[in-house]
């Protein structure tokens, strides 16, 4: 068994303790916090995204959705029926790697329009063929009014510098793309200078990150008393948003955005793929550093490139590589078949995925983590068929699984720094007994020095608000005795008051990682518990759901939050054209 001894030496850099996870959640906090007050000086880039509020259920229309998550491209229409249930239709195409490092963006989004050309042709061809009948009956391209236009959504799953809901600019490339000509430049126009070039019935009417598609999928799909509070990404890559006060938006502060949210709220898209890229609270073992030395983008997306599934396969492959080449280990390297309980000698193809970079995918990790079969044969079957590795031991498999299991609750809990980092700073789970914060005179003062208003207004509601409290519970009382008055002779009882439920918090979660890989949720809950002010009373507070779809629904949920600020429908799920840098608001 020195080889399963030495996998175990070797899963057990792989560990994050629970005093890790508290440093961690402590330093996130500070960067969700740092990220709020001004651009660059936090990991976080905390970036408003102009979308004030939640959907409740009750949206209807039909929409055009469009997701650049990462190696595949995805347009679909949605069609909302107004009660928290909606008709997706979609087709799906694999991005050519050649695209993802083109010399100009022109070639990607190009690429992009005609797959919107072909998907319209082929699941909407009446509306689709009228538009190109009558565009061909006039005498110029551009001479027809811009009515029956498709209102679409656009996932961009990448960092962006988002200027309103329909303009963004790229900040930089992740998940392996590296085009360098589209750095700095409007991915919305991008894609719409190639929608145009095809003369197609659609306009980008929003500009939506994966994650904050995630957040309104989930509420829409699953509405509470307050909305999702945080929509997460485990998958390819790994991002969240969640629902912050305009007035904690320092950045945003005088801005007419700011001051037209009449919520009160803003979703902000954290970008914590980027979380702590200078490693003051990460685990970096030599397989982290390698990976990332050789990576397309050293030094950033470090949170990222220990969490998602697109690195979880590559790290499993230099740790297995690394037991290989250990003459102590001699991972899958029986000298004869006397040492292979299949007596057969184990080998490996020379032309193994395990020698190729990249050449292990997440799904491989899923696979071994479930399997609890006899011998662990699953194990020892998906390493002949997926890895070329010949007659592999139960030794061999069990290494493996144990290397696997170490990564992938690595994973998980970090992935619970950034649940739990969010939960916190929103302060929804504060109980029932426990008194929200209500701000002095000297707040408010120091909030009007600063020209806050908009936060010297929220502050001076919250007082207000605080104040009538007791005002209103003896209205109550006195309302109640009058209607009820106790029978004469008799002592009055007052009935006990029904038991405040606690508040709970809702996050829906969309991504292979949390929806394939064994016991992910399990695992991030098991962190989440040993986290200070959650813990174990308040875990089971938190409600972690799939977001089904949530890149295109969330996506058409974002585009009719962008119809409902601009004209009004010429028909169904047909609009005019999008009024640029219109402000934003969902009703809840």
């Amino acid at each position: 068994m020195a080889l399963v001894e030495k996998a175990k030496q070797v899963a057990a850099l792989f560990n994050f303790s629970g005093d890790d996870i508290r440093r961690a959640v402590d330093e996130f906090r500070r960067e969700l916090d740092a990220g709020l007050k001004a651009d660059g000086a936090s990991s976080l880039s905390q970036i408003p995204t102009y979308v004030t509020s939640v959907p409740n259920g009750s949206e209807k229309g039909l929409f055009l959705a469009v997701d650049l998550g990462g190696t595949n491209f995805r347009v679909c229409s949605v069609q909302l029926h107004g009660n928290s249930t909606f008709t997706l239709t979609q087709s799906k195409v694999a991005v050519p790697a050649a695209l993802q490092v083109a010399a100009t963006a022109q070639e990607l989004f190009r690429f992009l329009a005609k797959q919107i050309e072909i998907f319209l042709a082929t699941h909407h061809v009446d509306r689709f063929a009228a538009h190109v009948k009558r565009r061909r009956t006039m005498s110029t391209q551009e001479g027809y009014r811009d009515v029956n236009v498709f209102r679409l959504g656009f996932t961009f799953s990448f960092p962006v510098q988002q200027q309103s809901i329909n303009r963004g600019t790229l900040i930089r490339w992740t998940k392996g793309f590296d085009i360098d000509d589209a750095l700095g430049r409007d991915v919305c126009a991008l894609l719409q200078t190639e929608i145009d070039a095809l003369h197609l019935p659609v306009r980008v009417a929003a500009l939506v990150n994966d994650t904050v598609g995630t957040l309104m999928a989930r509420s829409y799909t699953s509405p509470g008393a307050s909305g999702a509070l945080l929509g997460g990404i485990f998958g390819t890559g790994t991002n969240g948003a969640y629902v912050e006060k305009v007035a904690n938006i320092g950045k945003l502060a005088g801005s007419a955005a700011a001051a037209g949210s009449a919520s009160g709220d803003m979703v902000v898209n954290t970008e914590w793929g980027s979380f702590d890229n200078a490693l003051r609270v990460l685990p970096n073992t030599g397989y982290d550093a390698d990976l990332d030395r050789e990576s397309v983008n050293p030094g950033i997306q470090m949170f990222e490139k220990r969490v998602s599934g697109m690195f979880l396969g590559e790290i499993l492959r230099r740790a297995m590589l690394g037991l290989m080449a250990d003459a102590r280990a001699q991972l899958f390297q029986d000298q004869d078949s006397s040492s292979n309980d299949m007596r057969s000698t184990t080998s490996v193809a020379a032309d193994s995925a395990l020698y190729r970079r990249w050449g292990i995918d997440t799904s491989f990790l899923s696979l071994v983590q479930a399997d609890a079969s006899d011998g662990l044969k699953a194990t020892r079957q998906t390493l002949e068929r997926e890895l070329a590795v010949s007659a592999p031991s139960l030794e061999d498999a069990q290494a493996v699984k144990e290397l696997v299991a170490a990564i992938g609750r690595r994973s998980a809990r970090l992935s619970a720094v950034a649940i739990g980092a969010c939960v916190l700073k929103s302060g929804r789970l504060r109980s029932a007994e426990s008194p929200p914060h209500v701000p002095g005179s000297a707040e408010i003062g120091q909030a009007v020095r600063a020209r806050d208003l908009l936060g010297a207004a929220h502050a001076t509601a919250a007082t207000l608000q605080a104040a009538a409290a007791p005002l209103l519970a003896d209205a109550r009382a006195a309302i109640a005795s009058a209607i009820h008055p106790p029978s004469t002779g008799s002592t009055a009882t007052a009935p006990a008051a029904p038991a405040t439920p606690l508040p709970t918090v809702d996050i829906g979660v969309d991504g292979s990682l949390v929806e394939f890989y064994p016991g992910f949720e399990q695992l991030i809950r098991e962190a989440l518990r040993e986290i200070p002010g959650i813990g174990p009373d308040g875990e089971p507070r938190i409600t972690i759901g799939i977001a089904k779809d949530g890149s295109g629904v969330g996506a058409a949920l974002i585009a009719l939050v962008a119809g409902q600020a601009g004209p009004p429908l010429e028909e169904e799920g047909f609009l005019a054209p999008v009024a640029e840098d219109a402000p934003v608001a969902v009703g809840k």
